[in-house]
């Protein structure tokens, strides 16, 4: 995966852990009697190791989105095996990184828990977290960040709503799955920040991590709803999905000059898989193995070989474009 400050990033996502409510998906099963949550072990899991699952699913889903807009950087500037490269670790992150770490953590469990968990979420950003960072923008003055910060929120005041009314047809049987929302997609094209303030910069890029976990996390849902027979409620989390990528992300993508030339990008992905390849993941995977969270021990390990893979692999085609 890719990070821009891997200190600053883990110092902004445990305070947005602390800030945000406790997931509903890791705290039981459904109390309008569907099926239980798949992975009920992730419960005797250490609360550190929850943290680091949780840590690591934000970065991944961060990273599928961030490389999916580097391969279109890339093939805009005609270097289509550099698109291929990407976009090919992109799922690679998304796929089999983030999904083990959701299986892990316990993620996905009924319809319900899942609208609950998604509900509590959108309710944070859409209260809370936004509106918070768009104040501090506009006092900042980066006015633009500020008005996006505010358009965002209110957007997550809609799809909590939506969620709403899904639980509410999911639970008693009453009213109808909402229509899926519909991305109003934004172009990223390469370019250096439009804000200023260090501030802005870091809400940005915490902003960026939950929005590309919210779109893989509504992605597992909506396969579940569709594994129990519920198509539209799979539409609706898909839906929702393509507006946090395409439109949240991209958006705030803009703003903070995450795609920049393929070379530049390519060296941002190099120092980002060698860090967790070898500092983050191992030393999640130390923290694991000492509270006896073996398996999750291994897949930190196994994920960090991956990511050195992922290094080397950039590496050599940055060398390539010399």
């Amino acid at each position: 995966m890719v990070r821009h400050s891997t200190r600053t990033l883990l110092v902004g996502l445990c305070a947005l852990a602390a800030a945000a409510p406790a997931p509903p998906a890791l705290a039981g099963g459904d109390p309008a009697g569907a099926s239980p949550a798949p992975h009920t072990a992730a419960r005797a899991l250490h609360a550190q190791t929850l943290t680091d699952l949780t840590t690591t699913m934000k970065g991944e889903g961060y990273a599928y989105a961030a490389y999916s807009l580097f391969a279109a950087e890339a093939d805009r500037q005609g270097l289509p095996a550099v698109g291929k490269l990407f976009r090919s670790t992109a799922h690679t992150e998304l796929n089999e990184h983030l999904r083990e770490a959701a299986t892990l953590a316990g993620l996905v469990g009924s319809n319900a828990a899942n609208l609950r968990q998604a509900i509590n979420g959108e309710t944070y950003e859409h209260q809370v977290m936004y509106r918070r960072f768009a104040e501090q923008a506009r006092a900042d003055g980066d006015l633009e960040a500020a008005k996006l910060f505010s358009e965002i929120a209110a957007d997550e005041g809609r799809h909590r709503d939506a969620f709403r009314t899904a639980l509410t047809a999911v639970t008693t049987g009453r009213g109808t799955i909402p229509a899926p929302p519909k991305a109003d997609v934004v172009a990223v094209p390469a370019g250096l920040p439009k804000v200023k303030a260090a501030r802005t910069k870091a809400n940005l890029d915490m902003a960026m991590h939950g929005e590309g976990l919210a779109h893989a996390k509504y992605m597992l849902f909506a396969a579940h709803a569709r594994q129990t027979g519920n198509a539209a409620l799979a539409r609706l989390w898909e839906g929702t999905a393509e507006v946090e990528r395409q439109e949240h992300f991209a958006g705030e993508a803009v703003l903070a000059g995450l795609v920049r030339t393929t070379r530049e990008n390519l060296r941002t992905a190099i120092t980002g898989e060698h860090n967790e390849a070898t500092t983050v993941y191992p030393g999640f995977a130390r923290r694991a193995t000492a509270v006896g969270d073996t398996a999750a021990a291994r897949y930190f390990r196994d994920t960090a070989a991956d990511e050195a893979k992922h290094a080397a692999a950039f590496q050599k085609a940055l060398d390539q474009l010399r």
